[in-house]
């Protein structure tokens, strides 16, 4: 019984340790923070949680499971994440923020292939005090547009998101 149950605490250990070697990040206070929490989850698989930064608008069960795939289908070879962000922009417009967050990419594949990605993403506070009515609406990707590049993630980041 005891070789048993130090077989179990062994491997119970070796799953915490494997994630040990990216953190645990989930931070929606700036739009900075949200992408970087978007890709901690793409880099540790956690589909579900970066689907969750996306703001989705009200589907029925199997849209939204059908969205879902398509979106994990999207991530499912990629086997890190590495993101450079640049300097965020906000703008006010009706009971809203709106942000923009240039961004580089490095994603690496299951075969250890490097692929760089640049764009910006565009990011949607609805102002809080605004929000009487649950559920609460945190700040989200309202979009993203990348598109492949090649070249050291500095070097590729945008220096800004034009319209």
């Amino acid at each position: 019984m005891s070789r048993l149950l130090l077989a179990a605490t062994l491997a119970l250990l070796s799953v915490p340790a494997a994630l040990a070697d990216e953190s645990y990040i989930d931070d929606r206070s700036n739009a900075t923070t949200v992408v970087t929490s978007f890709y901690n989850a793409i880099d540790r698989q956690e589909l579900t949680r970066a689907w969750s930064y996306y703001q989705h608008e009200p589907m029925s069960e199997a849209e939204t499971k059908a969205a879902f795939d398509d979106f994990a289908k999207g991530y499912a070879d990629t086997a890190s994440v590495t993101v450079l962000t640049g300097e965020e922009v906000s703008e006010g417009a009706a009971g809203s923020v709106y942000y923009k967050l240039p961004v580089a990419i490095d994603a690496v594949n299951a075969a250890g292939t490097h692929t760089q990605f640049a764009g910006c993403y565009t990011l949607r506070l609805v102002q809080p005090a605004n929000q009487i009515v649950p559920p609460f609406s945190p700040l989200h990707i309202e979009e993203g547009h990348l598109e492949p590049a090649k070249g050291e993630l500095g070097a590729i980041l945008p220096l800004d998101c034009a319209d």
